[in-house]
C-alpha cells in the first residue's frame, strides 16, 4: 500500500509539474506491481487457509445470507483482485506511453482507481460493508 501511495504522489507531482518520466518513476511503477502481485500472492494463501472462508466455502448457501461471511468469503477477495489488476493494467499501459505527461496521468488514474477499490475492500470499523474493529480482545 505504501508503494501504490508513493507511485500516485509521483504521479500527480510528474502530471501537474510536465516533468520528465526518469527511470526512478519507471522503478517505482514497476515496483508498485511487483508488490501489489506479491500481496495478492500472499493473500490467496491466507484466504484459502482462512477457517471462516473454509466455512463459507462448506456452508455456502447458509454462508451467503450472512453478509459477513459473504463479505469476506467472496467479495473482499473479488475486489482485491480487482485492485491488482487495475494496477497491472495502469502499470503495462503507463509502460507503453509515448509522451512522460501521458505516462504519469495513466499511472495516477489507473492506481487512483485500483486505491478506491482497495479502501472499499478493507473491512475498516466503520464500513457498512464488514467491519472488524482495529483491536479485537480475545
Amino acid at each position: 500500500m505504501c508503494s501504490l501511495l508513493y507511485a500516485i504522489y509521483r504521479g500527480v507531482i510528474g502530471w501537474s509539474r510536465g516533468t520528465v518520466f526518469t527511470a526512478q518513476d519507471n522503478a517505482v511503477r514497476h515496483i508498485t506491481a511487483t508488490v501489489a502481485h506479491i500481496q495478492l500472492a500472499i493473500g490467496y494463501v491466507l484466504y484459502f487457509q482462512s477457517p471462516l472462508v473454509a466455512y463459507f466455502r462448506s456452508h455456502y448457501h447458509e454462508a451467503i445470507r450472512q453478509f459477513d461471511f459473504l463479505f469476506f468469503g467472496l467479495i473482499h477477495i473479488v475486489l482485491m483482485t480487482i485492485a491488482v489488476v487495475l494496477i497491472t493494467i495502469g502499470s503495462s499501459v503507463a509502460k507503453r506511453q509515448h509522451t512522460d505527461v501521458a505516462r504519469f496521468r495513466t499511472m495516477t488514474i489507473w492506481f487512483f482507481l485500483a486505491l478506491i477499490v482497495i479502501f472499499i475492500a478493507i473491512p475498516w470499523p466503520f464500513s457498512p460493508l464488514a467491519n472488524r474493529p482495529y483491536i479485537r480482545p480475545f
